[in-house]
């Protein structure tokens, strides 16, 4: 997919991961996660429920996730910057956690992860069914292959922008 900068913003084009089901124990699309260079950054389109990796040099989008952001626009808005990670969390309150996060706002407050996992570090498969619809509490949900390759290809510093 090919787009002029100004319209990389937006990122408003037909994407490979538009099933009506999402398999969230696999990649969003069936070719190869793209090779992060530096100056690359992520795209999170709240409207699409999708993440977009982006290339600014080549003016497109590498690569699109299907995720779920925040419930009643509890995700922010903005450019923002990738920060710490981790393998896995738990929040008692919630009664969920997630594995492979990425957080891009308030160390740790608001992050990229994988769908949501009980106490015992188990996927929620209830939960995991709604990926691409906006049920999180402001974090951006993942398939499993998706939120482990932010995780580990994603250096801190890259910009993300929230729209």
């Amino acid at each position: 997919m090919v787009l002029g900068w100004s319209e990389l913003g937006a990122v408003a084009t037909v994407d490979a991961s538009a099933r009506t089901t999402v398999n969230w124990k696999k990649p969003s699309q069936k070719k190869a996660y793209p090779k992060f260079k530096n100056g690359d950054w992520l795209i999170v389109n709240i409207k699409k429920q999708r993440v977009y990796v982006a290339r600014k040099k080549q003016k497109r989008a590498l690569y699109t996730m299907v995720c779920s952001t925040g419930i009643n626009n509890s995700t922010p808005r903005g450019t923002y910057h990738i920060q710490n990670r981790g393998t896995s969390f738990y929040n008692a309150s919630s009664k969920e956690g997630a594995k492979y996060w990425t957080s891009w706002l308030y160390n740790g407050i608001y992050l990229f992860h994988t769908v949501p996992t009980n106490k015992r570090d188990q996927y929620i498969k209830s939960e995991a069914a709604k990926l691409g619809k906006p049920v999180s509490h402001g974090c951006i949900r993942l398939t499993i292959p998706d939120a482990y390759w932010i995780y580990k290809n994603v250096p801190r510093g890259t910009k993300v922008y929230i729209h």
